[in-house]
């Protein structure tokens, strides 16, 4: 991560899938999400937020804002 980019929201977190699919990468963060506790706001926040263009590398911009780790096919 370079260094001018703020830590994700949630370091410890981490998604490998191998879907090319935006939406199969929502689901496993969203998923993640909510088996490190997180709040139902924070997990709504990211869905909305990714949602806002379903487009592959919105997505994944918005997933590295939230979690430590993508490794998406």
């Amino acid at each position: 991560m370079p260094p001018d980019r703020p830590l994700p929201r949630y370091p410890e977190i981490s998604v490998s899938i191998r879907s090319p699919n935006p939406l199969a990468l929502v689901a496993a963060v969203r998923e993640e999400l909510r088996l490190a506790g997180a709040e139902h706001d924070d997990i709504s926040s990211f869905t909305d937020q990714a949602l806002a263009r379903p487009e592959t590398t919105h997505v994944l911009e918005v997933t590295q804002r939230w979690i430590g780790a993508v490794d998406a096919a």
